[in-house]
């Protein structure tokens, strides 16, 4: 069975109340039960969040010396963490980069990704079901 690390950074404990209108009315709970659910037997899910960048860095690694899949929504991080994107490299953990709203509609420093380019992919503006679309993208590369 797959194992997938679903690793969310800063205010992600905040969905539900955080700017609705942005992120939706579910929260970081909901979201868990979500993925939970679409994944089944297929996968086994490793949920977490943090508001502390090393210990996103720390998750990441172990997920890549377990050679776990990652969903990562970096928050905040994801526009100024060199330190993630030399994670993921380094791990070499096989990371899809997720975002609840379409950063490239918003405002012009969340155009910039830091990590994006050592992930397999980005996924971004559907709301909850960004993780659900990476889940099944990462389950696809699985032999």
């Amino acid at each position: 069975m797959a194992r997938i690390f679903v690793l969310n950074g800063p205010n992600l404990n905040l969905l539900g109340t955080r700017e609705p209108g942005i992120y939706g009315t579910l929260t970081l709970t909901d979201v868990e039960a979500r993925l939970r659910a679409r994944a089944g037997d297929r996968a086994e899910i490793v949920f977490r969040q943090s508001n502390h960048e090393g210990e996103l860095v720390t998750w990441i690694q172990e997920a890549g010396q377990e050679g776990a899949g990652v969903i990562l929504n970096a928050g905040a991080y994801t526009h100024t963490s060199v330190a993630l994107r030399d994670a993921i490299s380094g791990a070499k953990a096989d990371t899809i980069e997720v975002h609840l709203s379409n950063t490239h509609a918003r405002e012009p420093f969340r155009h910039r990704s830091y990590i994006s380019a050592v992930c397999r992919g980005v996924i971004a503006g559907f709301g909850p079901l960004s993780y659900e679309l990476a889940l099944e993208a990462l389950l696809a590369q699985v032999p």
